[in-house]
């Protein structure tokens, strides 16, 4: 695909598809409309990488849609100064929307084949604000830092409780929660050091966390 189509496609993807999934911030738009899409997907995705699919990344994961990272994106009303914590780094993408949006994010992945490409496409997309790590973030990631936003970018059937602490007051933490084939993207937000909010925000399916807990319900 030449440059100019992928330039048609991306704006199509941001019009057609995550601006009518109520993606409505314009910053966020326009930082899809910035980041290259298609440097993230794997070489043999790279035809379908503004399709409205979650594309396959191997090890069993996937790259959420665009319009469910739009989604994502949006409902964590990121500042730039924000710190945030991502468990679950996949392709690397939606990292790279976090980067531009913050002042630091700390990723955490897994599999150590995706965290090798994700962080060399990081690289080559000059994005220097992240700090990657392999291992399961899921069961707890520098523990005695707060941060702004978590994101659990894989499903979880209840969100551990450590990640709520982790969270300055105000602090957002999104994940995916639920069995399949029901799962929804849920806010939770920090009102005090012993208060928090939760919001469902849609219906969304993705592959669970690697050691994902196994307990029904969020406990405050």
């Amino acid at each position: 695909m030449a440059e100019l189509n992928f330039e048609q496609a991306r704006f199509n993807m941001v019009e057609q598809q995550v601006r009518t999934w109520e993606v409505l911030n314009q910053d966020v738009l326009d930082l899809m409309m910035t980041i290259p899409r298609e440097a993230f997907v794997p070489e043999s995705y790279r035809h379908l990488a503004f399709a409205d699919i979650q594309i396959p990344l191997g090890c069993g994961q996937v790259m959420m849609s665009p319009k469910q990272e739009g989604r994502l994106l949006q409902a964590l009303a990121l500042q730039d100064t924000d710190r945030v914590l991502e468990i679950g780094t996949g392709s690397g993408y939606l990292t790279a929307l976090l980067a531009h949006s913050v002042n630091h994010v700390d990723t955490v992945e897994y599999h150590a084949e995706l965290a090798e490409k994700a962080t060399a496409c990081l690289k080559a997309q000059n994005i220097r604000n992240v700090n990657q790590d392999v291992g399961n973030g899921l069961h707890g990631y520098h523990s005695d830092q707060r941060y702004d936003a978590i994101v659990l970018t894989g499903s979880v059937p209840s969100i551990p409780a450590h990640f709520q602490n982790q969270l300055e007051i105000g602090g957002r933490l999104l994940a995916i929660v639920g069995h399949a084939p029901i799962m929804e993207a849920c806010l939770i937000q920090r009102i005090s050091e012993i208060e928090w909010i939760e919001d469902s925000l849609c219906e969304l399916f993705v592959p669970a966390l690697i050691g994902a807990p196994k307990a029904n319900g969020f406990v405050f």
